[in-house]
């Protein structure tokens, strides 16, 4: 994105805060083992603000006029630079990120309480590392100190979480053009799939061919654990074994998305092994499109964030007693939350620089209202797992579609529609592989 971007950004959460300091880390490296380090992702937040994709860094914002951004950044080190490539160093982030000033982050305990002296808010998230908690009170702490020279300390700790939250929740068009990016690659990972599995098959095998997909078009990774479920394995929810074996008359359900530059996609798709719904199998998973599809047209500005589940929720207690699996009327299966036996879960959530992204679903205990640039995924399902008084024709079949949803001044935008689901757009593709 363009850095004008990230500038607009950090000037609009100064004019939020009205007042203060904002103090926005970066995201630690991990050790994952002795000297080896799980690979390195960047904090969404820091990130948002910044496009800065090292670690070891610190933002701060300076509400005021005019407002004033300063990054703590590590410096050029040639040494290390040789092992793990090369840094940005302050100079060089200043010029190139937009701040107003940059620092060596060796000198951030020397500036911040400074920088925090006789301002009247501190907004910072606490409460997520004991020890950068344990640092930021100790800045304060230092300036609390120098009370008698007439110096005041932050009076006021808010989380600066929250004010970024809103600004996170609603897309520009430059998130969303990164994001429709995102699902088209998903969504040809799901094709990908769909010709790769057979029965006999591992279920290591088709994730291999999902993760082959992101990365070859340009994805820098999973934007979560792919779950690759087939069989009875689908009525795990987040199963990530993915070392089972594919077998003729199952079905795999497929819930699995890439991240491109911060930005995640997320996408579930079921369909069978072999390419042909059984009978059973057809009819729990048409009822769980047709549940996706009124959850989808509930998708529009001024509805309320819960009309989806609602609506998907209507769809799936009429199917789940037409076909035996409830006892008596879709309202009192509503009512009693007997369809929770097969339907446990909600029917989505906010998307975008993290899979399950930032932004409250209520605010003053009401769910909010969905505005266009919103960005939810939509994803109903059935899961029946054996049990007593479940018809054995339809046990062990786990049924979840997923879909990326934008909300547009109009309506809505499915940004992964290309990944089929229909029966009969499935069973096609599906069966184009054998020609």
């Amino acid at each position: 994105m363009d850095r004008a971007v990230y500038r607009r950004r950090r000037t609009r959460l100064a004019a939020s805060m009205r007042e203060g300091v904002a103090i926005v880390p970066a995201a630690p490296e991990r050790t994952r083992n002795r000297d080896s380090y799980y690979p390195y992702r960047y904090d969404s937040y820091l990130y948002y603000l910044t496009g800065f994709r090292e670690p070891d860094a610190v933002l701060v914002v300076i509400a005021g006029e005019p407002a004033k951004s300063v990054l703590f950044c590590r410096d050029r080190d040639p040494e290390r630079e040789i092992w793990d490539g090369s840094r940005c160093g302050p100079e060089t982030a200043r010029a190139e990120f937009g701040f107003d000033e940059a620092h060596s982050i060796a000198k951030l305990d020397a500036l911040m309480p400074d920088i925090l002296a006789d301002r009247g808010v501190l907004h910072c998230h606490l409460g997520a590392d004991a020890a950068w908690d344990a640092r930021v009170m100790g800045w304060i702490n230092q300036v609390r100190g120098r009370a008698r020279s007439g110096v005041a300390a932050p009076a006021e700790i808010r989380d600066a979480h929250a004010l970024i939250d809103e600004m996170r929740l609603i897309k520009g068009p430059e998130e969303v053009a990164v994001m429709r990016r995102a699902a088209a690659i998903t969504a040809g990972a799901h094709r990908r799939a769909m010709r790769a599995a057979r029965p006999g098959r591992n279920e290591f095998e088709i994730e291999a061919e999902l993760l082959h997909e992101f990365r070859r078009h340009g994805a820098q990774a999973p934007a979560y654990p792919p779950i690759v479920a087939g069989g009875e394995h689908a009525c795990i929810l987040h199963y990530v074994r993915n070392d089972g074996k594919l077998k003729d008359g199952d079905l795999l359900l497929i819930d699995a998305g890439c991240e491109l530059d911060g930005y995640a996609s997320d996408v579930t798709r079921t369909f069978p092994v072999n390419g042909k719904f059984g009978g059973p199998q057809r009819e729990i998973y048409q009822l769980v499109l047709e549940a996706q599809t009124a959850a989808i047209a509930a998708v529009k500005p001024g509805n309320a964030w819960d009309a989806p589940h609602h609506a998907a929720i209507g769809v799936l207690a009429r199917g789940l007693v037409d076909l035996k699996l409830l006892k008596g009327s879709p309202g009192q299966a509503i009512e009693t939350e007997a369809y929770r036996k097969y339907y446990m879960h909600r029917t989505g959530h906010w998307l975008g620089l993290d899979v399950h992204d930032a932004g409250d679903y209520k605010r003053s205990g009401r769910w909010r209202a969905l505005e266009p640039g919103m960005v939810l995924t939509v994803e109903p399902g059935c899961y029946v797992r054996a049990g007593p008084g479940v018809p054995a024709r339809f046990s062990g079949i786990g049924v979840r579609i997923e879909d990326d949803v934008l909300v547009t001044r109009t309506g809505r935008e499915v940004l992964t529609q290309d990944a089929p689901k229909s029966i009969s757009d499935i069973e096609t593709l599906m069966q184009a592989r054998d020609a």
